[in-house]
């Protein structure tokens, strides 16, 4: 029943990263942005598929250059995709033509590593791909909250606007820095 559920779930977070690539979504400062790459690592290592037994230097092999593709892929994900800021001083991103070419190479690269793994005769099962995906939606979000933060930073607006906290008003902030 696991290799349904894991099935199940790389089916739920790819049809996910669909929707988040094509549609615009908000892009917060909040603190929940790597939640969901830890329930996804969570759930790969619940399994005992994420590493071959049989070989286990090359299944690690494997599974780091797993892992480094879906960081590369989420973090140029990331860094392709348009953000905008709302006069509310919210910041919005949407997928862009790069974003979808760097996505769709990354997933690629993946499909290469899957099959030069079955081809060396390593069995890691449905938990290296999710660790995989893990690592390109952390990768992914932690650019996008950084660069949101830049963007706010650039056009005037404190981040703290976003949740609540007014900045200083002119009046309050003349004369800083004169002697």
């Amino acid at each position: 029943m696991s290799g349904l559920f894991d099935v199940l779930v790389i089916c739920a977070v790819v049809a996910l990263l669909v929707v988040r690539q094509f549609s615009a979504q908000r892009v917060g400062d909040e603190r929940r942005w790597w939640l969901l790459p830890v329930v996804l690592t969570l759930v790969a290592l619940k399994n005992d598929g994420v590493l071959d037994p049989r070989h286990e230097a090359m299944s690690g092999a494997m599974l780091g250059a797993g892992l480094l593709v879906g960081l590369v892929t989420g973090a140029g994900w990331g860094w392709t995709a348009r953000l905008w800021q709302e006069p509310d001083a919210s910041v919005w991103s949407r997928g862009t033509k790069a974003t979808f070419f760097v996505w769709a190479a990354g997933m690629g690269l993946r499909v290469s590593l899957a099959a030069v793994t079955l081809a060396l005769g390593i069995h890691q099962g449905t938990g290296a791909l999710l660790v995989s995906l893990a690592a390109m939606l952390l990768a992914r979000s932690g650019v996008l909250v950084l660069r949101a933060r830049e963007l706010r930073e650039q056009y005037g607006v404190a981040v703290g606007v976003a949740a609540g906290v007014m900045p200083p008003t002119p009046s309050q902030s003349m004369g800083k820095g004169r002697a």
